[in-house]
């Protein structure tokens, strides 16, 4: 084996490690992203839950002007 076939192989190497950590934090991320967007929808579940028992009418007549 000549000198470059080694040189090439290790650079080939080292390419496909930074690739694979690259890959994993990708799949770390979007892990992450999955749960805040689980946590976010249990929140407003919660929220709905809470509006649920309110009385007919309420919220019905909101006057924003200013």
């Amino acid at each position: 084996m000549d000198v470059t076939a080694l040189a090439s192989a290790f650079i080939g190497a080292k390419a496909a490690e930074v690739q694979m950590a690259v890959a994993a934090k990708m799949m770390k991320m979007n892990a992450d992203v999955a749960k805040s967007v689980v946590q976010v929808i249990d929140a407003a579940q919660e929220n709905l839950n809470r509006l649920a028992n309110v009385a007919a009418g309420i919220g019905g007549n909101l006057d924003i002007s200013v």
